[in-house]
């Protein structure tokens, strides 16, 4: 993205947070911008930001349909006048390719946000995530899911 693209959209992105989209609040935010981009330029003229997003966005959509989803799963679960008949409550110990702690702390902050489930604990030697789910039906269809949606995504979009 090139430097003058990105200084316009911070100074909107000033104007929208002060509230006035007057000439001088836009002149103040475009010199904000640009000095801020002065600063971090060694990072913003990487060709690596652009496709860096657009991962960062797909994870974003996919954790939206997937909090669309879980919704409706749990939903369906608790009307069901034999609730206690019908769920399946497992703690299951996810194997973890994510390396980092940035990774691992994103990863189960998402599955802790998406209904059903619930990260319990990470092991010592950080090589499973602990997961508390509301109903398991096929503990290997869960581990595939999670790692080919929510952890492909984390790791593809935190490298």
């Amino acid at each position: 993205m090139s430097v003058i693209l990105l200084t316009i959209v911070l100074a909107l992105g000033w104007a929208a947070a002060t509230g006035s989209f007057s000439l001088p609040n836009l002149l103040l935010g475009a010199a904000v911008s640009g000095l801020s981009l002065f600063v971090v330029r060694q990072f913003v003229s990487s060709p690596r930001l652009l496709p860096r997003a657009a991962r960062f966005v797909g994870l974003a959509w996919t954790f939206l349909v997937e909090l669309v989803l879980s919704a409706l799963r749990v939903a369906r679960l608790v009307i069901r006048p034999d609730v206690n008949a019908h769920i399946r409550p497992a703690i299951v110990a996810f194997p973890l390719t994510a390396k980092t702690d940035a990774e691992i702390t994103l990863l189960a902050n998402l599955i802790t946000l998406t209904p059903g489930t619930l990260s319990v604990d990470v092991s010592k030697d950080c090589r499973f995530l602990y997961i508390h789910v509301i109903h398991l039906t096929d503990r290997d269809a869960f581990i595939r899911e999670l790692a080919s949606g929510f952890e492909r995504q984390v790791t593809e979009a935190l490298r």
